[in-house]
């Protein structure tokens, strides 16, 4: 596979200072993006109960996929970060795929109680994230960008199971 080309900065140019609590520009505008099809699946199911039969398994099918990407990050972590002891790599090799292992089950039971266990997938990742960065040294901006990201999207994931178990009132 050919490298990744990133064209350097021209010279005598400098990139605008960045606080360790923000994250990188592109870091904030892919996290927050990622929150439209959470968020407008959420308020689709809440204005527009009568499609339900579409927004419920679209919001709950982009959870399982954004929660099965948080996973990976376990993966990447455990590749990348030098400072890991080996039980503690294996860990988090073992971990990246949990997400995935939550979510999967979420998709064939659906409804409420599918949305409910992507929102327990996601609470758990925000957990191993606090233990995470006790042992590492991940960025500063790196937890609270998590704690956003994963309470915004439980938000939506239980906005959208309401609707559901309020249309079959």
């Amino acid at each position: 596979m050919p490298a990744l080309d990133v064209p350097s900065a021209p010279t005598g140019s400098t990139p605008p200072p960045q606080s360790p609590a923000t994250p990188p520009t592109v870091v904030g505008w892919l996290g927050y993006g990622g929150l439209i099809p959470f968020a407008a699946l959420a308020v689709a199911s809440a204005v527009a109960p009568e499609h339900l039969a579409w927004w419920s398994p679209a919001l709950q099918s982009y959870g399982a996929v954004i929660l099965s990407f948080v996973g990976a990050l376990y993966w990447g972590f455990a590749m990348g970060l030098s400072d890991v002891p080996a039980a503690q790599r294996s860990a988090l090799f073992a971990w990246s795929v949990v997400p995935s292992l939550l979510a999967w089950p979420a998709l064939l039971v659906g409804g409420g109680v599918g949305s409910t266990l992507l929102i327990a997938g996601f609470a758990a990742h925000l957990v191993q994230d606090l233990r995470l960065v006790r042992k590492t040294a991940l960025p500063a901006w790196y937890l609270p960008l998590r704690l956003r990201l994963t309470a915004t999207a439980c938000a939506c994931l239980a906005v959208g199971a309401v609707s559901t178990v309020m249309s079959r009132g």
